[in-house]
C-alpha cells in the first residue's frame, strides 16, 4: 500500500489526487470541526482563530506547518508529487478540509494507532516498543467501539482525527501510526502483519456565502465523503508458517474474519441472481461490520488482489484468485447525490475579479483617501463633467475680467445643470412609468403564484398525509421485518445445530464404517490363514491317508500271490496261515455306495393308501442326465415329469422319484432311482421321505481273471474244489445293505480293477 522507494504506492498516490485537486480551495485550519457522531460542524473565521491560538498556546505534540517541515528520510522516497494528477471536476464554489486516522482490527478489536497515551504519574510510561517501562508489565491499548451515527454509516468511536493540509503531512501521520502497527516473525515471512489496518480519509466541503467570502454556516449542506484504504492480512496455513501459542491465536483470528467477508459477499452474490432476501452476517466480524454501509451500496468498493508467482504458492494464488472473480459479479445500488445549496454558481471567481477592479481604479486615481466610500468616488466623476471654474482671485479692484468670465461659467454649469435636471426628470418619469408597469405586472404574477402555491399547498398536505400513511406502513412492515428476522435467526440456529448434529452422526457413521472395513479386513484375513492351514493340513492328511492304502494294496496283493502259489501247489492240505498275519489283516472296504444318512428326526409316516386307489408318483428327471441304452428303462404310470421339484407338483401326487446317475468305478454309467414317500407338514408345506433306492448299471465281460484268496474263513476240506475254481467269482461279487432301506438289503455288483504294486 506504501509502495517502495522512488515508486510510491496506493496510499501517496490517493493523497496527491486529493491535495493537487482541492489545493487551492481548501479552508484554513479549524474552519470545519468533526464531532464525536461522525458528523462536522463550520465555525467562523473568529472562532477558527481562537481554535488556532488555543491550539498553539497547549504544549502538545502538533504537525509542522508545510513550510518549516522536514520530511523524514524514512519515507521521503516513497512521496512523489506530481502537480499534473488532479481531477478537473472540482466545485469551485466550495472549500475543503481533509481530516485522516488510522485503526486496527487485531483479534476482532479496534485499536487506534494514532492515540497519545496520557501523562499519569501513577500508571506506568510507555517507550518506543510500545511497551511499558515500569514493573515491565504490558498494559494494552484500550480498545475501540463501533457506533451507527443518523445516516446508518459505521464509524469508530472516539478514534483520533487530524486535519492535514498536504501530501507530506498526512504520511507523516501515517508513518507514525505505521510503527505501532503489530507484526511479527514467522516461518513464511520475517515481518507478517498480524491484523487488519484501515487509513480513513474524510474530505468535508461545504459551499461559500452569496458573496463568496466566506463558508455558507448551514450544517445541512455541508457534505462529508471518506476513502477507506483497507491493508487486509493474508490468510495463514499453520502447517507452512509453523505458528504456535499467540501467533497461532493471530493466524485464526485472521482467517475467521477473512471468511466472514467471503461469506457476505457470497450471499450479496446470492441475493442479487436469485432474488432471494437472505440476512448477510455482517456482524460476524469488526471488519465487515465496519464497512457495512459500503456494501449496502452507500459506496464503492475496489478490490486489489496480490499474487505471488512462486509454484508453492499455487493453492494460495488459486484461491484468491477465485475469490476475486467471485466479487466482479457483486453489484450494489447506490443512491443518487443530494445537490447543493441553489447559490449562482463562480461567485467566488466573480467577487475576486470584482475585488481586483476596483482596487486597480483605485490605484489609478490614486487609491482611497481616508476610507471614502464608492458613492463618493462616483459623485466626483459626476462632478469632473462640469466646466472647470476659473480662478476667482482678485489682485486688482479695477479688474473687469475675473467677474465676468466667473459669471459666465457659473451661468454654463446653471444651464447645463437645468438640462441635466430636465434629463433626469424625463428619465425618473419613464422610470416611473416602467416601475409601476412593473409592479401591475408583478401584482398580476403574485396573485397567479398565489394560486398555484395554494394548489402546491394542498397538494403537499395531501402528499404530507400519504406520506404519514406510508411512514406508519414503513413501521409495521420493519416490525414484521424485525420479527422475521428474529425467527429467521433462530431458524437459522436450529439449522447450524441440526448441522453440527448431522456431521456429527455423520462422522460416527464414517468411523463405524471405516471399523466395520477394518473388522471385515481382519475376519477376511483370519478366514484365508485358516482355510490355507486346513487345506494344508487336508493334503497332509490326503497323503498320509493314500500312503497308508497304497501299503494295504501291497500287503494284500501280497497275499493274493502268496493264496496263487497255494492253489497251484500239488498238494491237497492247505497250509494254514499265521494268526499274527490273520489278524493283522483287515477287509478292505471297496463299495462306492453312499454314506449313511445323517439322523433324521422321527416323523410321522402317512397312512398308505392301497394301490388300488390309484397312486400319482412325480418322476423327477433332471436336465444334466444322459440317455442310456439298456433294454430295461423305469417307467412309471400316472407321474408327472419335472426337471426341478416344485411344491405345487408335489402337492398332486403322493410318491416322489429322483433319476441320479454317477460314474462308477469301472468308469459306466450308473442311473439311481430313489424313491420316497410326499407327506403334508404341520407349516402347511411338502416334506419328502426316501424309502429305497433301486440301481440300475452296465458292465461289460472282463477280459482277464484273477485268483484271489476269500476274505472269510476256511472251509471244510471237502469242499476246497469248488471254493479254488469259484474263487474270481466269489472275488468280484460284494453284498451291500443301503441304510434307511425299510425292505431290507440291496444288492450291488462291482467289478473290481487290477491293483497294481506302487
Amino acid at each position: 500500500m506504501t509502495g517502495s522507494p522512488g515508486d510510491g504506492g496506493l496510499l501517496p498516490r490517493c493523497l496527491d489526487m486529493i491535495f493537487n485537486s482541492i489545493g487551492p480551495f481548501q479552508a484554513k485550519r479549524f474552519v470545519f470541526k468533526l464531532d464525536d457522531k461522525n458528523g462536522v460542524d463550520v465555525q467562523c473565521e473568529v472562532d477558527a482563530l481562537l481554535e488556532r491560538q488555543k491550539r498553539d498556546a497547549v504544549p502538545v505534540p502538533k504537525t509542522p506547518s508545510a513550510s518549516r517541515r522536514q520530511i523524514d528520510p524514512e519515507f521521503a522516497d516513497m512521496i512523489n508529487v506530481q502537480d499534473h494528477c488532479k481531477v478537473e471536476e472540482v466545485d469551485e464554489d466550495n472549500v475543503y478540509s481533509v481530516f485522516v486516522s488510522y485503526i486496527e482490527i487485531y483479534n476482532n478489536y479496534i485499536y487506534d494507532l494514532l492515540e497519545e497515551a496520557p501523562f499519569e504519574p501513577i500508571k506506568p510510561k510507555w517507550n518506543n516498543c510500545n511497551t511499558p517501562v515500569r514493573n515491565g508489565d504490558f498494559i494494552p491499548p484500550q480498545s475501540k467501539i463501533l457506533r451507527e451515527d443518523q445516516n446508518h454509516n459505521m464509524y469508530v468511536m472516539g478514534c483520533t482525527e487530524v486535519e492535514v493540509k498536504s501530501t507530506e503531512e498526512a504520511f507523516e501521520v501515517f508513518w507514525r501510526g505505521q510503527k505501532k502497527r503489530r507484526i511479527a516473525n514467522t516461518q513464511l515471512n520475517r515481518e507478517s502483519s498480524r491484523s487488519h489496518s484501515v487509513f480513513i480519509i474524510k474530505l468535508a466541503q461545504a459551499p461559500l456565502d452569496a458573496d463568496g467570502d466566506n463558508v455558507l454556516q448551514e450544517k445541512e449542506q455541508i457534505t462529508l465523503s471518506q476513502l477507506s484504504l483497507v491493508d487486509l492480512a493474508g490468510s495463514e496455513r499453520t502447517n507452512r508458517t509453523k505458528a504456535e501459542g499467540n501467533r497461532l491465536r493471530e493466524a485464526g483470528n485472521i482467517n475467521q474474519s477473512l471468511m466472514t467477508l467471503r461469506t457476505c459477499i457470497e450471499v450479496l452474490r446470492e441475493n442479487q441472481m436469485y432474488g432471494t432476501n437472505k440476512m448477510v452476517p455482517y456482524r460476524d466480524s469488526k471488519l465487515t461490520h465496519l464497512f457495512k454501509n459500503y456494501f449496502d451500496g452507500e459506496g464503492k468498493v475496489r478490490m486489489i488482489v496480490c499474487v505471488n508467482p512462486k509454484a508453492e504458492d499455487y493453492e494460495e494464488s488459486l484461491q484468491v484468485m477465485r475469490f476475486a472473480e467471485m466479487t466482479q459479479e457483486v453489484e450494489v445500488a447506490r443512491p443518487v447525490d443530494r445537490p447543493l445549496c441553489g447559490l449562482t454558481p463562480g461567485r467566488r471567481y466573480r467577487n475576486q475579479a470584482f475585488r481586483e477592479e476596483l482596487s486597480r481604479k483605485l490605484e489609478l486615481r490614486g487609491g482611497p483617501i481616508n476610507g471614502e466610500t464608492e458613492e463618493q468616488s462616483a459623485s466626483e466623476i459626476f462632478l469632473q463633467n462640469f466646466p472647470p471654474l476659473p480662478s476667482c482671485e482678485l489682485l486688482d479692484v479695477n479688474d473687469d475680467q475675473t467677474l465676468p468670465k466667473l459669471i459666465e461659467v457659473l451661468e454654463k454649469r446653471h444651464k447645463l445643470r437645468q438640462t441635466l435636471s430636465e434629463e433626469f426628470a424625463k428619465n425618473m418619469l419613464a422610470f416611473k412609468t416602467v416601475l409601476q408597469e412593473f409592479d401591475s405586472s408583478v401584482a398580476s404574477k403574485e396573485n397567479y403564484i398565489q394560486g398555484k402555491l395554494s394548489e402546491k399547498e394542498k397538494t403537499i398536505a395531501g402528499q404530507k398525509m400519504e406520506l404519514e400513511r406510508l411512514e406508519k406502513k414503513i413501521k409495521t412492515l420493519e416490525y414484521k421485518i424485525e420479527i422475521l428476522e428474529k425467527t429467521t435467526t433462530i431458524y437459522e440456529e436450529d439449522k447450524r445445530n441440526l448441522q453440527q448434529e448431522l456431521e456429527s452422526k455423520s462422522q460416527k457413521l464414517q468411523r463405524q464404517a471405516s471399523d466395520k472395513r477394518r473388522l471385515e479386513a481382519r475376519l477376511q484375513g483370519m478366514v484365508a490363514e485358516t482355510t490355507m492351514k486346513w487345506e494344508k493340513e487336508c493334503e497332509r492328511r490326503v497323503a498320509a491317508k493314500q500312503l497308508e492304502m497304497q501299503n494295504k494294496l501291497w500287503v494284500k496283493d501280497e497275499k493274493l500271490k502268496q493264496l496263487k502259489a497255494i492253489v497251484t501247489e500239488p498238494k491237497k492240505e492247505k497250509p494254514e496261515r499265521p494268526s499274527r498275519e490273520r489278524d493283522r489283516e483287515k477287509p478292505v472296504q471297496r463299495s462306492v455306495s453312499p454314506s449313511p444318512a445323517p439322523n433324521v428326526p422321527p416323523v410321522r409316516l402317512r397312512h398308505r393308501r392301497s394301490r388300488s386307489a390309484g397312486e400319482r408318483w412325480v418322476d423327477h428327471k433332471p436336465p444334466s442326465n444322459l440317455p442310456t441304452e439298456t433294454v430295461m428303462q423305469p417307467h412309471v404310470p400316472h407321474a408327472i415329469t419335472v426337471a426341478a421339484a416344485s411344491e405345487k407338483a408335489l402337492a398332486k401326487c403322493d410318491k416322489y422319484m429322483l433319476t441320479h446317475q454317477e460314474l462308477a468305478s469301472d468308469g459306466e454309467i450308473e442311473t439311481k432311482l430313489i424313491k420316497g414317500d410326499v407327506f403334508k407338514t404341520r407349516g402347511g408345506g411338502q416334506a419328502v421321505q426316501f424309502t429305497e433306492i433301486e440301481t440300475l448299471k452296465q458292465e461289460s465281460p472282463t477280459g482277464r481273471k484273477r485268483r484271489s484268496s476269500p476274505s472269510h474263513p476256511d472251509p471244510p476240506e471237502d469242499a476246497m474244489d469248488s471254493e479254488w475254481t469259484d474263487v474270481e467269482t466269489r472275488c468280484s461279487v460284494a453284498v451291500e445293505m443301503r441304510a434307511g432301506s425299510a425292505l431290507g438289503p440291496g444288492y450291488q455288483h462291482h467289478a473290481q480293477p487290477k491293483r497294481r504294486k506302487p
